[in-house]
């Protein structure tokens, strides 16, 4: 809006000044210049019409009542201006006009918006001040048609060549009417609309004091209802008008080059109420560093979002169409840095808070998108989130992935769905605490941490997973109660998990992979897999299956620490066989080492391990050591099997070697 109001002012100047010659200023020169101006909108035909023109010498003031324009197109765009005074008035050389002041009262501009006629638009402007205006004294290109699209790049481009102090207007009103087959619409209200350092086609800045809307909702079910939004102190700083002209140019839709529109905009606070209540608040917004691409951003592209009133429900076609638009919107703008601070919702179990929400934008992918400072309630008790972050996330191409689903009936193949895996990187979450069930106490993710890549096809060959985290036991929950007999009163986990495969040698690896259990034991492991063909990495499950018959075993490495599991093992047994816990521990110990015999029988070195367990069950807090190395090429698939129907047989296939120690 205040584009097409700057841009007005423009136009209506620039006419103005090609009445005046350089030494003369006569009433009847004005009167025929504009006349000829209005003749020019009468031809092409459309309507326009003007009052008085009178003309002061002395005060080198030309006052124009009563000017009215109606363009040609349908629909037709209007203009309606009660009058127009130009005091201090002047023309330096013969192709510029210039004006101390410029007053301008009782502005009307009425649009449709083509291509859908039953949404228009209309503003009201009781007063527009220009200082130290200096334009060209004639149009510099007309119209190349009467539509909202030519009419409003025109403006835009006359605007290129004006220059002005400020321009300000102490309130506007704009209506939005969706017409009578949809009922709705609103009316937004400005105040204080203030610009300043107009020159070359850009604005130094232009400010807003506030910003009121209201709007007429009608849900599907229910009362009808109104929303009203205050926003205030809105800013714009170092504004280009060439670059949104940029849009309006159809020359320009094979443009690929990002055009900078704003260097920052800021606002809030930004208020929305509804009859029953406050909605929604935001305490502050800021973006950095915002640009445009022409052949993402066409205006007849964004208009052809809206759909006509009444309209039938797209078709699956008619929805991919639509997805694919509003994906080249999302590549059409780039945003330096975007800030969202102090924000809060209104939600049915209280309210729901985050302190800022933060990302960018740039060729329709988000380097991060972060949320942080979460505060709210659920049914069950309090949540907060301190920070969850999503990473390198591909917007556009999501939305475009999103359109696979849009006939229920024809659902994607996998292959498809998992290329969803490629669209982000990465996802973070720290500082979470959540209610568990009802026991009042919350369950609380100190840090989480999940990135994936490396694709082969849809499917990542490498993932990096860091968990840290805390949640109440229960002792209605089978297999919890033991736990909670012996004294715990939760579950502390801090895991990493690592996996990458390797292309060149055909290797795969889970490492690092620890896992602390907090009170009970800590655990590393290392696991390698050796000639890994690429075919595993294929949705296709049978060709996945069939290439993994190539993987062979490799070394297996596991560090077991006790950190009180095995004295809580210790104990559980005591209570079943009522025994104290020396003779639990020996029975076990003895338990254990009565199969070392019949384990060295298939295996010498399983007979060592089966020792080195009992030592790690007699003592607590020791370390338990065990590394198995093939002794040969051994088939992934195979072992696997052979561990469930015969485990020393597959043990029988590895060198093993283990110790123990504090």
């Amino acid at each position: 809006m205040v584009k097409v109001l700057s841009g007005l002012v423009a136009a209506i100047v620039i006419a103005v000044g090609g009445f005046f010659g350089f030494q003369f200023y006569t009433q009847h020169r004005i009167a025929s210049e504009l006349d000829a101006a209005l003749e020019q909108v009468r031809v092409a035909g459309g309507k326009a019409s003007r009052g008085k023109v009178s003309f002061d010498l002395l005060s080198r003031t030309v006052t124009i009542a009563e000017i009215t324009a109606q363009s040609a197109a349908q629909p037709p765009v209007s203009v309606k201006i009660g009058s127009l005074t130009a005091s201090g008035v002047s023309q330096p050389d013969p192709a510029r006009f210039s004006a101390e002041n410029i007053d301008i009262t009782d502005v009307e501009i009425g649009a449709a918006m083509a291509p859908q006629p039953a949404l228009s638009l209309a503003y009201k402007v009781p007063r527009i001040i220009v200082k130290d205006y200096s334009g060209p004294a004639s149009l510099q290109r007309p119209p190349s048609s009467s539509s909202f699209a030519d009419v409003y790049r025109s403006v835009l481009e006359q605007f290129a060549g004006v220059a002005a102090t400020s321009i300000t207007a102490p309130s506007l009103t704009a209506t939005m009417n969706q017409g009578v087959a949809t009922p709705g619409g609103g009316e937004v209200a400005y105040a204080g609309l203030a610009i300043q350092g107009i020159k070359d086609g850009k604005i130094a800045s232009t400010k807003i004091d506030a910003v009121i809307f209201t709007a007429n909702t009608q849900p599907p079910t229910g009362k009808p209802d109104k929303l009203t939004g205050n926003l205030a102190n809105v800013a714009g700083y170092d504004i280009d008008i060439n670059a949104i002209a940029a849009i309006f140019d159809p020359q320009k839709a094979g443009d690929d080059q990002y055009y900078r529109v704003y260097r920052q905009i800021t606002a809030g606070p930004y208020v929305i109420t509804s009859g029953q209540g406050p909605l929604m608040r935001i305490d502050s917004f800021v973006a950095d560093d915002v640009g445009l691409r022409p052949s993402r951003m066409q205006l007849q592209d964004l208009l052809s979002l809206i759909p006509p009133p009444g309209a039938a429900p797209p078709t699956p076609a008619q929805t991919r169409a639509l997805i694919e638009k509003v994906a080249k919107l999302y590549e059409g703008i780039r945003i330096g840095n975007a800030e969202m601070r102090g924000s809060s919702v209104e939600m049915p179990d209280g309210q729901l808070k985050f302190a800022a929400m933060r990302f960018n934008l740039d060729n329709g992918k988000v380097d991060e998108f972060a949320i942080e400072g979460v505060d709210g309630r659920t049914p069950q008790g309090p949540i907060k989130l301190g920070r969850f972050a999503l990473k390198s996330l591909d917007v556009a191409n999501l939305m475009r992935m999103s359109a696979l689903f849009s006939n229920p009936s024809q659902q994607p193949p996998p292959d498809q769905a998992l290329g969803m895996l490629a669209l982000i990187e990465g996802i973070e979450l720290k500082a979470l605490a959540a209610p568990f069930k009802d026991t009042g106490r919350p369950v609380n993710i100190d840090a989480f941490t999940l990135n994936w890549g490396q694709f082969i096809g849809p499917i990542p060959s490498k993932l990096q997973l860091a968990l840290k985290m805390s949640a109440p036991l229960d002792a209605r929950i089978p297999g919890q109660d033991v736990l909670v007999t012996a004294g715990l009163d939760k579950a502390a986990i801090d895991l990493n998990l690592g996996a990458a495969w390797t292309e060149a040698s055909r290797a795969f690896a889970l490492e690092p992979v620890t896992l602390d259990l907090g009170g009970i034991a800590k655990a590393s492991l290392r696991v390698s897999l050796a000639n890994v063909p690429r075919g595993v990495f294929s949705p296709n499950a049978v060709q996945a299956v069939a290439m993994a018959g190539q993987i062979e075993a490799g070394a297996i490495d596991l560090t077991l620490r006790d950190t009180g599991g095995i004295d809580l093992a210790v104990a559980q047994y005591a209570r079943l066989q009522n025994v104290s816990r020396e003779a639990a521990r020996s029975a076990i110990v003895e338990g254990i080492r009565s199969g070392s015999e019949q384990a060295a029988a298939t295996n010498p070195d399983a007979g060592a391990a089966v020792e080195a367990v009992a030592r790690f069950v007699e003592s607590p807090g020791q370390t338990l050591n065990i590394k198995l190395t093939p002794l040969g090429k051994v088939p992934a698939m195979q072992l696997m099997q052979l561990l469930k129907t015969d485990p020393m047989v597959a043990l029988a296939q590895f060198r093993i070697e283990a110790s123990t120690g504090l």
